[in-house]
């Protein structure tokens, strides 16, 4: 794979780092031992920030690399996490690799893993270990079930904590006859899981900058999970009586499927409104949200009257006129396509030795500071002489490590 940039000088000459010297974490210095998806993505948000991220990779590199879409070997999903972070490639299974990461862990202020818990200590290179080496580091475990406890050990993949935390049990309740679990290939646990570390590392950050302390940081997939399901929780301890129908469904159409979201009295009036049906308002069924919730599956059938003879634009249209929440169900190419997304700037372009391929930027903006995927994504193991060197260690040092095959690349 060919070398797709360098900490001066973005890939393709679209930016240069000088431009991120405003970034909310411009001069940050992040240690990024984490693989798949968690992990990485939690780092790229610190890199869009403007942080240098060091990506340690194993010889074989990150799984991720191997994952489709491929163009010419290289993977757009892999790229997608971890644009704008350096390479260097580390056989952590030699002692000699552990010392190379305490040496650098010197100047480093955050460290992100995700490995199982146990594995960082079996290394060395736990919370510890090298907060002794580096007493102000912001170390950030990313796992399945925590650092600690009865399932602490156990191997966790996105779709097993779904599982585990009763997401894919409580989302079967609102579908209508079913009794199967659904598929899964939609990794929420794993963005989650990330998002949430990347929040607790910059509580930690100013944490430090208030006491110079620093700290672990122990961040749980299936709690970070279980926060999606915030009125479930609560009824799992003072249950509800279900409505007739889920009250946030598909609306048929005459050429498919609309969503739409009655989540006010304002909004109800409104979708009478809309439907030219304001006697809903006054009757007895629906008038009140209780009376309302339990004859749910009535004011659809009612609802749907209205909406099948209509296509599916137009039935938005008539919602957008009185002001009703919704939306028609599109794929992802369409939603990419979206206008306002356009407006937003909500995607950036990276290259990595297939091309340019877009992805999102994070969906926060800043008035005064730049936020967004940096052009390149690394080759493996592109950057190990150059991060080595600025550690300290002398060119005849960095041959040594690669003939002992410490280090790659």
């Amino acid at each position: 794979m060919e070398a797709c940039g360098t900490l001066d000088s973005w890939a393709g000459g679209l930016y240069r780092l000088d431009a991120m010297s405003t970034a909310t974490l411009h001069g940050l210095r992040v240690l990024d031992l984490t693989t798949t998806i968690a992990g990485p993505h939690c780092t790229r948000l610190l890199a869009d920030l403007g942080a240098r991220v060091v990506k340690i990779e194993s010889p074989d590199g990150d799984l991720m690399r191997t994952r489709p879409p491929l163009r010419d070997g290289a993977s757009s999903y892999f790229g997608e996490l971890n644009a704008g972070k350096q390479s260097i490639v580390l056989d952590l299974k030699q002692p000699a690799a552990g010392a190379v990461v305490k040496r650098l862990v010197r100047t480093t202020d955050v460290l992100v893993e995700n490995f199982r818990p146990g594995v960082m200590q079996r290394l060395g290179l736990d919370y510890g270990a090298l907060a002794a080496v580096q007493p102000a580091l912001i170390y950030c475990a990313i796992s399945g079930y925590g650092q600690s406890g009865p399932s602490a050990g156990l191997p966790a993949y996105a779709p097993v904590i779904h599982a585990a935390a009763g997401y894919d049990t409580a989302h079967l309740s609102y579908q209508e006859g079913r009794t199967k679990p659904d598929n899964n290939g939609i990794f929420i646990a794993d963005v989650l899981s990330g998002t949430y570390a990347f929040g607790a590392i910059l509580a930690a950050l100013h944490h430090r900058e208030r006491t110079g302390q620093g700290q672990l940081v122990d961040v749980s997939m299936l709690e970070s999970m279980l926060t999606m399901m915030l009125s479930e929780i609560q009824r799992a301890q003072f249950p509800l009586p279900p409505p007739g129908r889920p009250m946030f469904g598909p609306i048929e159409t005459r050429d498919g499927y609309i969503m739409l979201a009655v989540a006010s009295e304002r909004t109800f009036v409104d979708l009478g409104r809309a439907a030219g049906r304001e006697d809903w308002l006054t009757d007895p069924r629906f008038a009140v949200y209780g009376d309302r919730r339990r004859n749910w599956h009535l004011l659809v059938a009612e609802l749907e009257q209205w909406s099948r003879p209509l296509t599916t634009i137009e039935c938005q249209a008539a919602f957008d006129r009185f002001g009703v929440p919704c939306s028609p169900y599109r794929t992802v190419e369409e939603a990419m396509a979206d206008p306002q997304l356009a407006h937003r700037q909500a995607f950036g372009e990276s290259r990595d030795a297939g091309g340019l391929f877009r992805a999102l930027n994070p969906p926060f903006r800043f008035s005064a500071s730049p936020a967004g995927i940096q052009p390149f994504v690394a080759a493996l193991g592109e950057h190990g002489d150059q991060v080595l060197a600025e550690a300290g260690y002398s060119p005849q040092e960095v041959e040594e490590l690669k003939k002992s095959r410490v280090l790659g690349g």
